[in-house]
């Protein structure tokens, strides 16, 4: 029997993309239907995903309206993202705005973002739910905290008198919770019993991840390492307590790559496409890398970084390190944007070091293929890492991962220690505390390794074999659909 499943996300690649969240709800619907799973996405009528859906002609035609959703007038769309349905919530009030998909074009927050996501949530519940015609579903999936609502309202205030459809919620990242005002509470439309410790209600407001992770039939992050670290007061950001007492409904599924888009021998971004038995036509991309960013050629161990330059990533940390990065013999190339402080300190070490190192704020999708496709070695010095995709991406395209030994990144990386290098399993290299000089000697030991070519090509082609594509992640998601429904 087909299970039928609505993935309810805010963003999903390759209609809008802030980070991992849309590669994960972009590529979940295929990796599914495998497994007999028919998945529809549901997304925030944004401008852009509009636009998609129209065609570009700006024309939609709507097969269900809420005159008043929490108070705003919307219609609900309907198109397809990846060959799967895809269903848009066009509410202009709330989605039909300039900038980004939760912040102005400054990166501000939008005011009214705790409205604008509930009343996402309350149309996704409504759709679950069976309130529109012709839509049925057996499961809800909800991704963090701008989905997060959906599990509390049709626990608390279901669309109609058939038992609602179980709920699943999946955490991206524990540190994004989406907490309101308590004024909100009175344009949700819940009864007061929701407004309780053991409902939506989190230090005095709103708590969007709080409310869902509570009602919830089952809850999901993306590795088994962190769904044991978010356990704990250092990773569970005060949430901690709530999770342990889910105890075993809080499974870890880590997430795959589309192997289609991240493929370094079809890869058109690539000036040379190449596989793990051609690893000598990298050393074009490695050119073609150096040249984009102004470094100087050279066989010498190139690393790159493609991140937030956020607190949470490492980046201060590996800004203190730079100088002696360049004093080992290495280049870097950057590409990434966040905090502007972080942003002005990386800009002013390429300027100090001219040739050396590079670096581009903001983002490039083809650029990210390309420091994959020609870098030697990924820096992902995480503080805490849910699962990570960059490292993935690494490992597909023979750009060894230097990784922080948390979250995700612990359980995709084998370290090159000497045992794991002797077996031919090493995969990257591994470093525990994110500190200045744990991570510099992790850099040492990977120009080390860079150092000695055989080594360093075992290294490659064991990440470039091992299997992260969405296979086994896609039966797991499956497997706890199937069980949901037979516990129901």
């Amino acid at each position: 029997m087909t299970i039928h499943v609505l993935s309810i996300a805010s963003e999903a690649a390759p209609l809008v993309k802030t980070g991992g969240l849309a590669d994960v709800a972009g590529a979940l619907p295929a990796a599914v239907a495998a497994h007999d799973v028919a998945m529809t996405t549901l997304l925030p009528g944004y401008p852009a995903v509009l636009a998609a859906v129209s065609g570009g002609k700006g024309k939609v035609k709507p097969i269900h309206s809420w005159p008043s959703l929490l108070g705003q007038p919307a219609r609900l769309v309907s198109g397809t993202i990846g060959g799967h349905p895809l269903l848009v919530l066009d509410a202009p009030t709330l989605f039909a705005r300039d900038g980004g998909p939760y912040g102005d074009a400054t990166g501000r927050d939008w005011a009214d973002n705790g409205l604008r996501f509930a009343a996402f949530a309350r149309a996704a519940a409504d759709i679950a739910g069976g309130a529109v015609r012709g839509l049925h579903f057996d499961i809800a999936h909800a991704h963090d905290w701008q989905a997060a609502l959906v599990p509390a309202f049709l626990r608390f205030a279901p669309p109609g008198a058939a038992p609602p459809p179980p709920s699943v919620m999946t955490i991206h990242n524990m540190a994004f919770q989406g907490f309101f005002p308590a004024s909100l509470f009175a344009q949700l439309g819940l009864p007061d019993a929701a407004w309780s410790i053991n409902g939506v209600e989190y230090h005095g407001g709103v708590g969007f991840l709080k409310a869902g992770l509570d009602s919830a039939w089952a809850i999901t992050t993306v590795s088994p390492t962190y769904a044991r670290e978010i356990r704990s007061a250092e990773f569970g950001m005060g949430l901690d307590g709530l999770i342990r007492a889910r105890g075993h409904q809080v499974h870890g599924i880590v997430n795959g790559i589309d192997t289609r888009e991240w493929n370094p021998a079809t890869d058109a971004a690539l000036a040379s496409q190449y596989t793990a038995r051609t690893l000598d036509r990298r050393t074009a991309n490695k050119a073609a890398l150096a040249a984009q960013f102004g470094l100087q050629p050279g066989p010498d161990a190139l690393f790159v970084v493609i991140s937030r330059l956020t607190w949470q990533k490492g980046m201060d940390v590996l800004l203190q390190v730079i100088d002696q990065l360049v004093g080992l013999g290495a280049r870097l190339a950057l590409l990434g944007s966040g905090d502007k402080a972080l942003e002005a300190g990386f800009v002013a070490a390429a300027a100090r070091h001219p040739g050396r190192i590079g670096v581009r704020i903001g983002y490039d999708e083809a650029l990210s293929h390309q420091l994959q496709g020609g870098g030697d070695a990924i820096l992902v010095p995480s503080r805490f890492e849910p699962c990570g995709l960059t490292q993935l991406y690494g490992l597909a395209y023979g750009c060894v991962p230097v990784v922080a030994r948390t979250g995700g990144l612990a359980d995709t990386v084998i370290d090159a220690n000497p045992a794991a290098l002797a077996a031919g399993a090493a995969t990257g290299v591994q470093f525990n505390a994110v500190t200045p000089d744990a991570l510099i000697d992790a850099i040492a030991r990977t120009v080390a390794l860079h150092g000695d070519a055989a080594a360093w090509r075992t290294i490659q082609r064991a990440g470039m074999k091992a299997d992260f594509s969405w296979g086994r992640s896609g039966k797991a998601y499956a497997d706890l659909y199937n069980h949901l429904l037979e516990v129901r």
